[in-house]
């Protein structure tokens, strides 16, 4: 009986171990599946900035009162969320927002597949993801600004060129890779933010210089951290911003901008700033452009927008300089809208770009 009560004991932990080494390795096989993505550091930090302080001499013992007398507003920062993967190989990516957008729309996508910001990181990156002064996370402004109730959905969704809303729904270009569910559109439309310092509903009080400094000294943040130079990902209207920070900073290892709303004139103050650094640039611009409906008021607006791109890069080139104008559709790759890196193909355009900072950045 004793020596039966020995073996069944024996028995029992020897299949205990077989169980837990088979654990061991159904977890080493998932740390190694390529679905996994291991994020060594991550954390947020602001950078730039300035501090405002009132007149007068501030009571503590009267904290209520209204007039905030000598006291102080730490304002007009960038907020920067940041991930660092364990196979940190390449170099560094910042990452700026457009008009009415935070660093949401790098993160993921309407339809919830992975953003860019994870696709990079898998590529060996880490990535810095900027809320612009008197956006998102960083809405603390040292001027006041309108918050606008006016309901404008679709203006955005007829010009980022997804298509034509009609009857109350998205109905989407032929070809496009929008994600186009009736909760993708819904989840589309609930990343828009508003700028707590504009009065413009439209941006025409954009401050590009206050964006800018807080740009550059966020990637001055990150080449101390990190010793290495920032390949700096903007779009939209952030490529203004991106375009003036080359003048406050010697730490931009390259430029990919995101259909910009324009390039520097050459000559200008910014075109000087990235020139003379000899910063390679890229452009990147999706669908629906040269091909774009006459009767929308944007198609010409954005074919505009792209000529002085295709400009810059042709004077750029000229003086030596590294630029390129990629237009998707010439590339194979169509169906895209302002927000290629939402869309149902951003994995292919981003191996696109990836491809091009290795050819080009050092």
């Amino acid at each position: 009986m004793k020596k039966r009560k020995i073996t069944t004991l024996l028995l029992t932990g020897v299949i205990s171990l077989v169980l837990l080494a088979g654990c061991g390795n159904i977890a080493a096989k998932d740390d190694t599946n390529s679905k996994v993505l291991s994020i060594a550091e991550q954390g947020v930090f602001s950078a730039g900035g300035t501090t405002v302080t009132s007149n007068g001499t501030f009571n503590p013992e009267n904290q209520w009162e209204e007039s905030g007398a000598g006291q102080t507003s730490h304002v007009d920062h960038a907020n920067v969320l940041y991930q660092i993967p364990k196979n940190n190989t390449e170099l560094p990516m910042v990452f700026l927002h457009g008009y009415g957008q935070s660093r949401m729309g790098w993160m993921t996508t309407p339809d919830g597949r992975e953003g860019w910001s994870d696709m990079f990181l898998r590529k060996g990156h880490g990535v810095f993801l900027v809320d612009e002064p008197r956006r998102g996370e960083a809405g603390m402004t040292s001027v006041s600004g309108d918050i606008s109730t006016k309901t404008l959905d679709q203006r955005w969704y007829t010009q980022f060129r997804i298509g034509r809303w009609e009857g109350g729904k998205s109905v989407v270009n032929e070809g496009s890779q929008f994600p186009n569910d009736d909760a993708s559109v819904d989840q589309f439309f609930r990343q828009m933010t508003p700028d707590t310092g504009m009065k413009s509903d439209m941006g025409a009080d954009f401050d590009n210089k206050t964006v800018a400094k807080a740009l550059a000294a966020t990637i001055d943040e990150v080449y101390k951290r990190t010793g290495k130079n920032s390949i700096l990902v903007t779009h939209s209207q952030g490529g203004g911003p991106g375009w003036t920070a080359a003048g406050y900073t010697d730490h931009i290892a390259a430029i990919i901008a995101i259909e910009p709303g324009g390039a520097p004139a050459a000559g200008s103050e910014d075109f000087k700033a990235v020139t003379e650094k000899n910063i390679p640039v890229t452009f990147y611009f999706g669908d629906y452009i040269d091909n774009g409906d006459p009767s929308i008021q944007a198609t010409k607006m954005w074919q505009a927008m792209r000529q002085t791109c295709y400009d810059f890069a042709d004077t750029y080139t000229a003086q030596g300089g590294n630029c390129t104008v990629v237009d998707l559709p010439k590339e194979g790759i169509t169906g895209n809208d302002h927000f290629m890196f939402e869309d149902l193909n951003n994995g292919v355009i981003a191996d696109h770009i990836e491809k091009w900072i290795q050819k080009n950045v050092k």
